[in-house]
């Protein structure tokens, strides 16, 4: 077992080949990137994309997070990149048997069987850095057993390598967005998420942040039953919500404002976001209630960066360029001038616009998803003239949680009063008393602070 647990470990043979089977696609890309631009030709960014997406497509990892990251990032890869990264499959092929009797053996011990009342030998879902496993507590709860792959360290490390070099080719020919400190978020964000033990607590921190909140449901560890690599949780039931888009509208607007409860309240009263609202890591119960499943990708915020998003709300409503500017430094842009902040702005009260009138609309009230993707495109041409933007790195995981949030308000078509919802949890915000809450939850919960 002990050998086991140290082969799992980031080793240079692993990442040599992971390099082998990445590197060779990221290659040739480099090569047809230096060809063109040496012989003066474009590069047909959507043939060579679904060239990439059909090669990488077999491997489990973190590639496939990292798709789904950046997809609803704007403008940090080409849009025929994302769409074609989008269809890596977040449903990969499970792991046979065999690799699952020796994983458990692994983490529990050779008589791991008899720790459970029961354990299914086929995966009840599989996904990018592991698959999770039916199984019955002693005392008869139901469980969900997350098992990760083996080598993940070594694929994280590999991909975060070959991610890189694309950010870096991208950026020779478009200069409108620096993606530096999007890459290292990524990479700080994919090695927490190797950590089932850290995912325990954040999970324990969200149990304890989400208490009153009787819309949202959060599974209980066993830790006599978790490891680092193995995460044994109580089993929620529920439906993948795109099952519910056929509800009455009463139905789709509870779903909605659950889920808009589960990502906000724990951000604007602890200063802490899940930062992957994607499909798979939530399923909606019969009564609308949401269960959150997946707490990998938590990030904790200082409480004046919480205060400037507030800020940069009453900013856009007062039309107060100068708490506007404040609000963009705190988050850790420079060197912005008066062109700059104008084009941010436009980004800024496309995602503000809900929240700035006080009535009952669709959460896309202004034309649609083509008017954001028009916004999108032109931000992102007035940010190339301008020379460029570094958006910092806190950024990322905020701008996901309100397009991956925004897009499943879109399919849900909820018709909410989406400014009372905000001011219902930032009337009464204090940056002193969400530091004293922020703490805490934190200590409740085993989490270190760590901005």
């Amino acid at each position: 077992m002990a050998e086991e647990r140290t082969s799992e470990k980031s080793t240079m043979g692993g990442r040599v080949k992971r390099y082998a089977r990445v590197g060779g696609t990221v290659g040739g890309l480099a090569a047809r990137v230096a060809g063109n631009r040496l012989f003066g030709f474009e590069l047909d960014k959507g043939i060579h994309a679904a060239e990439l997406q059909a090669a990488l497509g077999g491997l489990k990892g973190p590639l496939m997070k990292v798709a789904q990251i950046l997809a609803t990032v704007p403008d940090v890869l080409p849009e025929e990149y994302v769409t074609e990264l989008r269809k890596l499959q977040t449903n990969a092929p499970p792991m046979g048997w065999a690799f699952v009797r020796r994983r458990m053996g692994a983490e529990l011990g050779p008589d791991w069987q008899d720790r459970y009342r029961d354990f299914s030998r086929d995966a009840a879902a599989a996904a990018s850095l592991g698959q999770v496993h039916r199984a019955v507590a002693p005392d008869g709860r139901p469980l969900a057993c997350k098992i990760q792959y083996p080598d993940m360290a070594s694929a994280v490390e590999a991909d975060l390598k070959q991610l890189k070099l694309v950010f870096s080719l991208y950026r020779q020919y478009d200069k409108a967005i620096d993606p530096s400190q999007i890459h290292l978020e990524l990479s700080e964000r994919l090695r927490e998420e190797l950590d089932y033990a850290r995912e325990a607590r954040n999970m324990a921190l969200y149990r304890h942040m989400l208490a009153d909140e009787d819309g949202v449901q959060v599974p209980e560890v066993l830790d006599e039953l978790s490891t680092d690599r193995l995460l044994s949780m109580t089993w929620l039931d529920g439906a993948p919500l795109m099952e519910q888009l056929e509800g009455d509208l009463e139905f789709r607007n509870r779903i909605a404002l659950n889920m808009f409860r589960a990502w906000y309240v724990p951000f604007y009263f602890y200063g802490v976001i899940h930062g992957d609202p994607h499909l798979g890591n939530y399923s909606v119960r019969p009564d609308g209630t949401i269960n959150l499943l997946d707490f990998g990708c938590i990030r904790v915020f200082r409480p004046g960066f919480v205060e400037a998003v507030i800020d940069l709300y009453k900013a856009l409503r007062d039309e107060d360029e100068a708490l506007a500017v404040h609000a963009y430094e705190t988050w850790g842009f420079k060197d912005l001038d008066q062109e700059m902040i104008g084009v941010l702005n436009q980004w800024a009260k496309f995602l503000y616009g809900p929240l700035l009138k006080d009535q009952v609309q669709t959460i896309q009230d202004n034309g649609g998803v083509m008017y954001g993707a028009g916004v999108a495109a032109n931000v992102h041409k007035e940010l190339r003239r301008l020379g460029g933007v570094t958006p910092p790195r806190e950024f990322v995981l905020m701008d996901r949680a309100a397009i991956g949030l925004g897009s499943v308000f879109t399919h849900l078509n909820a018709e909410i009063n989406w400014h009372r919802q905000f001011h219902d949890l930032i009337d009464a915000f204090e940056a002193e008393k969400l530091a004293k809450r922020q703490k805490e939850a934190l200590e409740t919960a085993g989490v270190p602070l760590a901005y």
